[in-house]
């Protein structure tokens, strides 16, 4: 396999795609191009920046990818101005087989259960990667932004896909705004679809989640009230009043998403020892317009629902991904695979200016790329996808590594 990456952040948004695909496609020796990742920023025109990349790989190879907050790669972090980023992948073993499915926003199970259906002929697919658009309704001046729910998307795709098959991806976010992001359907640029690339062939796929999230106290708590995203009370007291008590004012609610506080859900031993690789994270992206409740990102807790406050850990945050991301490198080499390409799916609150870090987190990833010296693109999104504990789930705060590897 050849893989080339592209960057540019450059304001012309045409230019900016053949100035990246041109990059890619020098970096990685490549002749014939047989499958694209792309993203880019808000404020990168998406229909041009799509444009200019067909303009150098031609019309026939697909690119799929769409907005992000930023773009990683081996020389570079970068989420200001027009960031973008391009991999271009070549290999007479590649089989990839593209789908897509639109209307999201009416009906997520039912448009994940469409493009399942479209790829189950595909009996011997080894991963399904899929982007979609995270943002239902965008935040107005008195509501947070209402978010596609990933839980019901994933359940649509189990339904039609072979349970073999891991389902890894992320949910788009152009800008830490929340503005409408785009999707890259292989042929097309939309909004409000789910794009999937089911691969198989003699590719060998690994990943890994890198964590941190600690508890604020390990206490554990019970929402006694809630309508869709939105949670009301928390052990029969309102909710928004328990998390000024804990933070000793109301300058919180002025934030979206919350930056530190978050709610995570323990899907291990509820009666064991706090593990970490256990939890999903969810984000709070801020206070009902009454003042009586909070939105979260992803609508899938009930009325019952178990849960601890956590805190986003930034110390923990640089330990998780410098561990994980040596593991799963060791691992593939234990297994005599040699890896060829690494995807990073960063969630857009882990950049050094959401989490108030002095150092990018996604720089662990870079060095250890670059010192093994493989080709790595990564981006920022808003909802990250990958199997825990068996079971594919929509993440909030986590980094998803994903490697192809040879051999």
């Amino acid at each position: 396999m050849k893989v080339g990456i592209g960057y540019t952040n450059n304001h012309d948004s045409f230019v900016s795609g053949k100035i990246a695909a041109e990059a890619a496609l020098a970096g990685g020796k490549i002749e014939k191009p047989a499958f694209i990742l792309a993203f880019s920023h808000h404020q990168v025109d998406a229909e041009a920046f799509f444009r200019g990349l067909r303009t150098v790989v031609g019309a026939e190879p697909p690119i799929i990818g769409g907005s992000a907050v930023g773009v990683i790669t081996n020389d570079v972090v970068s989420y200001e101005g027009f960031p973008a980023g391009v991999a271009v992948l070549q290999s007479d073993g590649l089989d990839v087989e593209i789908a897509c499915s639109g209307d999201l926003d009416l009906d997520e199970r039912r448009a994940g259960k469409r493009l399942a259906d479209k790829l189950v002929h595909k009996a011997d697919g080894k991963l399904l990667l899929i982007f979609y658009d995270s943002v239902k309704t965008p935040p107005t001046a008195s509501m947070p932004p209402v978010m596609n729910a990933s839980p019901p998307l994933i359940q649509g795709l189990e339904e039609g896909m072979p349970s073999s098959v891991p389902i890894l991806g992320a949910g788009l976010v152009g800008d830490f705004a929340f503005n409408p992001p785009k999707q890259f359907n292989g042929y097309a640029v939309a909004g409000q679809h789910v794009v999937g690339a089911l691969f198989s062939g003699a590719c060998h796929h690994y990943y890994q989640i890198m964590h941190g999230m600690t508890p604020l106290d390990g206490i554990r708590h019970t929402i006694t009230k809630m309508e869709g995203a939105l949670i009301h009370e928390v052990d029969g007291r309102p909710v928004a009043e328990m998390i000024d008590a804990m933070y000793g004012n109301q300058n919180w609610r002025e934030q979206s998403p919350v930056r530190r506080l978050a709610i995570g859900i323990d899907h291990g031993d509820p009666y064991g020892d706090y593990r970490e690789e256990h939890y999903v994270g969810r984000l709070i992206t801020g206070v009902f317009p009454n003042g009586k409740g909070i939105a979260m990102f992803e609508p899938d807790l009930d009325v019952g629902t178990e849960f601890l406050f956590m805190l986003r850990d930034s110390g923990k945050m640089m330990e998780s991904a410098a561990k994980n991301c040596s593991d799963l490198i060791r691992r593939i080499e234990e297994d005599g695979k040699r890896p060829v390409f690494g995807c990073y799916i960063d969630c857009a609150g882990r950049t050094a200016l959401a989490s108030d870090t002095l150092h990018e987190e996604a720089d662990i990833i870079r060095e250890h790329f670059n010192r093994i010296q493989v080709p790595l693109l990564g981006f920022y999104s808003g909802v990250e996808v990958a199997p825990l504990l068996g079971k594919s789930r929509g993440l909030d705060w986590t980094g998803v590594l994903w490697v192809m590897a040879e051999g």
